[in-house]
């Protein structure tokens, strides 16, 4: 299989010259992870939501050209899937653009850890035999459901988590991304702003209940939930009090893991 076979094509776009405040407003309206930044159909560089995190609120006049970044790794559409798999997990990163050729940065598409999970569950590929406690992650950081945006966002940076469980008196009650932050309009507060958005908590803008797994979920089960519920991480958790309804979901739990997708794609490719 080949990175053109699961990649995402004709991926959203910017130009150098979009403004910080149209391309905050694309990832609030629209669910994506990263935007590349084109000129006349050529790749120019990447900005994610971590980038959006670094621009203040008092910094929204500057451009893409100002916010992007380079990819750390660039895909041909002939490569084969695991070895783009491979890289990815290696790098650190959940996706990578791809172009024309080695001699043309003409942008085609996206290939992110999401796109290979979902062609790996299409074509019943095996997932090795593990669960979800034999790769979680036991120190977690974690944040309190009264932290404020200010909080959040420092946590985030410091840490390199696009995503933290929120706890309340110990227990598991949501979980919020940057997606979150960026999507509330609570951007990083500038020095010469108010402190109102600053002290806005955690549980105003968090997912509740979080969809959650347990030490037992299979692989392939929490593969399947990641994709099909767009999550890049799921915490792993005990004595769960979960929905009737949405059998996934638990108001409060004991919080002893997260995992995430990269975690689950480096399993199976390992």
């Amino acid at each position: 299989m080949i990175v053109e076979e699961a990649m995402t094509s004709n991926p959203v776009t910017v130009s150098v010259s979009t403004s910080a405040t149209r391309v905050r407003s694309i990832f609030r309206e629209e669910d994506f992870r990263c935007i590349s930044v084109v000129e006349e159909g050529h790749l120019k560089g990447l900005i994610t939501r971590g980038d959006m995190q670094n621009i203040s609120a008092t910094k929204s006049n500057i451009e893409a050209r100002g916010i992007m970044g380079r990819p750390k790794l660039i895909f041909t559409p002939e490569m084969e899937l695991i070895h783009a798999a491979q890289n990815l997990i290696n790098s650190e990163e959940i996706q990578a653009p791809v172009v024309e050729s080695s001699d043309s940065t003409k942008l085609l598409g996206i290939l992110s850890v999401f796109d290979i999970l979902l062609v790996f569950l299409k074509d019943g590929i095996n997932a090795p035999h593990k669960t979800l406690g034999d790769i979680k992650t036991e120190n977690v950081i974690t944040c309190d459901y009264q932290d404020s945006i200010s909080t959040l966002w420092n946590k985030m940076g410091e840490s390199g988590f696009s995503g933290l469980p929120v706890l309340k008196k110990g227990k598991l009650i949501g979980i919020v991304t940057r997606k979150d932050l960026i999507k509330s309009g609570h951007t990083r507060i500038g020095t010469g702003s108010g402190d109102a958005k600053r002290n806005i908590p955690a549980e105003k803008i968090m997912q509740t209940p979080p969809i959650v797994g347990t030490s037992k979920m299979s692989l392939e089960k929490a593969a399947d939930l990641m994709v099909q519920k767009d999550i890049g991480r799921l915490p792993v958790v005990e004595n769960a009090m979960f929905i009737k309804k949405e059998p996934e979901r638990a108001k409060e739990s004991e919080l002893v893991g997260i995992v995430s997708r990269e975690d689950v794609l480096r399993s199976y490719i390992n």
